[in-house]
């Protein structure tokens, strides 16, 4: 039978388990951060125009010349607002180095890491011992977490993802908030500590958990998507032995997971990352958001952002199961020995 994405972690501990997930993320996070300063920029692109197609100046008559003896005509063009500032991923991180500089690329790491090493460690790390606890539950069977059926490590998934996101909100919106500001006088704080009190101060102590419901939301699939997925896929492959146990293997796990979570998230990402980035009072609530965001911008707004965000995906989830193979298996043989 296929080994679990954890090698036989019944033999280590529960706090070895979180540290080693959220080291995994933190350092998958830092590797990925312009692709995440990237997506948040394209979603939240647009929201603030008054429509689609601004007029800014007025129409004016243009001549047309004609063929032969026919009159000469005059059609009337009007000129359309400016495009857009930011286009595709490559454009969109070239634009934000050039104009504020490199560091802006990594606007908003700090709370990133902070949200990552709360964030990775209950998501993925409480992820085989709840899933044993399902199992255990539903199955009867606890000789072996392989054994667990979707269903169950869709449970799984879903219970890590959301008391993650409740855990780890408020560094969630943090970073939105930084990563979203240009450096032209948009940002309103200083620093990471200081946009946590600016933020409980202004808008109080929900204001550090606004959006919690699409995060909630959004995270339960991106949970299910990837950490499901890749225990699904890492299992696939090892069963019909296409590969060995080892990086290769983990790495086409990973890139499956990657584009399954990005295809499933993208639109309740969209609206997640709009409502958190939003003054008080813009949207009623997240359903208010996302109707908001149709009517006005369509329904292709919901996949703004979608190539950095598949691009930012796939490469935290290469990065992040790899490594957390790796460190998995150095710690293994270590309470081993």
């Amino acid at each position: 039978m296929a080994p679990n994405i954890a090698l036989k972690t019944e033999e280590i501990p529960f706090y070895a388990k979180l540290l080693t997930a959220g080291t995994a993320g933190c350092i998958a996070d830092f590797a990925t951060f312009p692709f995440d300063t990237a997506k948040v920029r394209l979603q939240v692109q647009g929201e603030n125009a008054a429509s689609r197609t601004k007029v800014i100046h007025a129409p004016y008559n243009v001549p047309v010349m004609s063929a032969g003896l026919a009159p000469r005509k005059t059609i009337t063009v009007t000129p359309r607002g400016p495009g857009p500032r930011y286009r595709g991923t490559v454009g969109t991180i070239m634009t934000i180095a050039r104009e504020e500089g490199p560091k802006s690329l990594y606007n908003g790491l700090t709370a990133g890491l902070q949200r990552q090493a709360a964030f990775a460690s209950i998501r993925i790390g409480c992820y085989d011992t709840t899933k044993t606890i399902y199992q255990s539950w539903f199955q009867g069977d606890v000789r072996s977490s392989d054994g667990a059926s979707i269903p169950i490590r869709i449970c799984a998934g879903i219970t890590t993802g959301a008391l993650a996101v409740l855990v780890a909100q408020p560094t969630e919106v943090v970073k939105v908030r930084f990563q979203a500001a240009a450096r032209n006088g948009s940002s309103k704080y200083s620093s990471t500590v200081g946009a946590y009190r600016s933020i409980a101060k202004t808008e109080g102590v929900r204001g550090l958990w606004r959006g919690t419901f699409p995060n909630v939301i959004r995270n339960s699939i991106v949970s299910v998507a990837e950490i499901v997925c890749y225990d699904v896929f890492k299992d696939m492959i090892l069963r019909n032995r296409i590969l060995e146990d080892g990086i290769p293997c983990h790495f086409s796990a990973a890139v499956m997971a990657g584009f399954s979570a990005t295809v499933v998230a993208s639109p309740v990402d969209v609206v997640k990352t709009r409502f958190m980035n939003s003054p008080v009072g813009k949207y009623k609530n997240a359903v208010d958001c996302a109707v908001k965001t149709a009517v006005k911008e369509g329904p292709s707004a919901f996949y703004k952002g979608f190539v950095p965000a598949f691009s930012r995906l796939v490469s935290w989830n290469i990065c992040m199961w790899i490594t957390y193979e790796q460190i998995k298996k150095a710690v293994d043989q270590s309470f081993r020995s």
